[in-house]
């Protein structure tokens, strides 16, 4: 039998826990959620995204909080556009729809570091996700600012904050039961625990992961309900039973084969789950963009692992997909929902259709070699988070004597270099193939000898998260020899408008490549990146993501609001020349699965 009361939720009125049920208002409730992460979706679409969740049939929204955009610099704060989650919290609350607040301070979600600001890593031996009293006082300052905003709307206090996570997943990484108090005094201290406070863990790992008087929900893929559920029977009997992460699709890494899951196996058991009155949220109900050069990468640490970085496009298979589209999952879902409660769902709101745009050329082009900055000097290479920066590209220089014939050592580079002789390219070392050297050859004489690092996605979940260092962390040996005297060049890629020396002749090796077209009404569209390598893509002034002709991933959504109406600039990075690349917009996306590797 169906639950009463799973009709989305206006009133707002807080999620109890008596015996083994949720309760709100005085009658049992069945709490039916989605992730939908806001920081992942242009703001101009978070009702629309959100509309469409309720149609769905969810009463609830979950939600992440990406630390790492919050606060980009120790104490300096930024809870504006893109990244102000009482909007957002609020724009749920207009949609009838309760929020479960997943703050962090550790999230994974393969998004950068699991959310870490890249600063902490600046600290030598610093110790995230443990009792490390750096990691906890810098944790204290975030969640107490994030308190200021989003206390006010939990829902002992009228707002649509039902429930707030601890930590996110701690069962698959420790077992510091006063690490996990620690968390949740500082969520209480920030005035987010007031409501219903859960763990989320894997069924195994429940005993790592749980603290008493915390509701423990549980994280399963397809076709693991039945026993999912059983085993936190045996764990806590008598308590609420909810999937906290149902993972109702996947994501993609570069270099992989492009996920695609089993949606009528996935409504079915969803359909079951709802049946025997269990809660259950839904990962992800809308995945959205890991934009910029915020994707995390996987790297559990079995031997037989490699980092593993995940693709700009975090599309996962979702019912509804990267553009915010309805797709055929999403009616399965719908109708599942609408059956086991009784309700009919609202009306789901009609799409935009994703338009294409005309092919253009980026036909200015400008050397990398040409827009470096001041460097800064080392005596050996450090990681880029020394010299304060967090994300992007880094250069370092030095001399090198010949003859010389051998391997140039580089170490557990983080993650993908290129190495130069006199500008000119001699070989990659890609973390993903644990390649840690290249072969060189170096005639006699001095020569310039140039290492461009790209960090392309720290670590988010598994052993490796603890060292989320960028760019060369090993002396760099050529020969036997350790070589020092370096001069290192930081490469943010904050903004194209600095970039200079733009010509329309041909440019060699690593460059930047520009052109412009013209849209009549801004529009979703997919820019087509077949003709790019391995960079990202500005469009106007945002950073739309990551591009590598390895796949599976050959486009990057560009939505309508970041389009001007009139004339549009594109500024495309690439590691390899490239002559005038064209761009295109296309309706459909355009995954491809890379070849098997040998």
């Amino acid at each position: 039998m169906a639950l009463a009361l799973v009709a989305p939720a206006f009133a707002n009125a807080p999620v109890t826990v008596q015996g083994a049920q949720f309760m709100r208002e005085g009658k049992p409730y069945q709490i039916i959620s989605g992730d939908l992460h806001f920081q992942r979706i242009p703001r101009a679409y978070w009702a629309d995204r959100l509309r469409k969740a309720h149609a769905m049939g969810l009463n609830t929204i979950t939600t992440y909080v990406f630390w790492n955009l919050i606060e980009p610099r120790p104490g300096q704060f930024d809870l504006s556009g893109g990244n102000d989650v009482a909007a957002f919290v609020k724009a749920a609350q207009a949609e009838g729809l309760n929020v479960i607040l997943r703050p962090g301070p550790y999230i994974c979600g393969e998004w950068d570091a699991g959310g870490f600001p890249a600063w902490l890593f600046a600290e030598p031996g610093m110790r995230v996700r443990s009792r490390d009293p750096r990691f906890l006082a810098a944790s204290e300052r975030y969640l107490q600012r994030l308190g200021k905003a989003l206390a006010p709307l939990m829902a002992s206090r009228g707002g649509p904050i039902v429930a707030t996570e601890l930590e996110n997943e701690y069962g698959s990484y420790g077992n510091d039961a006063t690490y996990l108090a620690d968390v949740r005094a500082m969520l209480q201290r920030a005035g987010l625990a007031d409501d219903l406070l859960l763990t989320y863990d894997g069924p195994d790992m429940l005993a790592n992961g749980t603290l008493p008087g915390v509701t423990a929900v549980i994280d399963f893929a397809p076709g693991e309900a039945t026993k999912s559920f059983a085993t936190l029977d045996r764990f806590r009997p008598g308590t609420p039973r909810m999937a906290g992460e149902y993972w109702a699709g996947w994501f993609d890494h570069w270099g992989e084969t492009h996920a695609h899951t089993d949606a009528k196996r996935e409504a079915d058991e969803l359909a079951w789950m709802l049946a025997q009155g269990y809660s259950v949220n839904i990962y992800m109900v809308h995945g959205g963009t890991n934009v910029g050069f915020m994707n995390g990468a996987n790297f559990q640490g079995n031997p037989s692992d490699h980092y593993a970085p995940t693709t700009t496009s975090y599309d996962y298979d979702a019912a509804l997909d990267e553009s915010g589209r309805p797709t055929a999952k999403y009616a399965l879902f719908r109708d599942a929902i609408a059956r086991a409660t009784g309700h009919a769902p609202a009306a789901v709101p009609a799409s935009p259709p994703v338009r294409t745009l005309p092919a253009f050329a980026l036909r200015d082009a400008a050397s990398l070699w040409d827009n470096l900055p001041a460097p800064q000097v080392s005596d050996m290479p450090r990681p880029m988070e020394a010299y304060g920066q967090a994300y992007g590209y880094i250069l370092y220089r030095t001399t090198v004597r010949g003859p010389f014939r051998g391997a140039l050592y580089l170490g557990d580079v983080r993650d993908y270099a290129v190495v130069y002789v006199d500008r000119k390219a001699s070989g990659t070392a890609d973390r993903r193939l644990k390649q840690v050297s290249i072969d060189v050859d170096l005639p006699p004489g001095d020569h310039t000898l140039d290492v461009l690092v790209e960090n392309t996605g720290r670590v988010n979940y598994g052993p490796h998260l603890d060292d989320g260092r960028a760019g060369l962390v090993d002396p760099v040996m050529l020969g036997g020899d350790i070589l020092h005297g370096w001069q290192v060049f930081p490469l943010p890629m904050t903004s194209p408008e600095a970039i200079r020396g733009w010509t329309t002749a041909h440019v060699e090796g690593p460059a930047f490549h520009r052109g412009t077209v013209t849209v009549d009404t801004p529009g979703d569209t997919f820019l087509d990146t077949r003709a790019l390598g391995k960079g990202f893509v500005w469009l106007n002034q945002t950073n739309l993501g990551r591009t590598w002709s390895i796949g599976p991933q050959h486009d990057l959504y560009a939505p309508a609001p970041w389009f001007h109406r009139g004339q549009n600039t594109v500024v495309a990075f690439d590691l390899d020349t490239r002559d005038a690349p064209v761009l295109r917009g296309v309706d459909r996306r355009l995954w491809a699965d890379p070849p098997a590797r040998p």
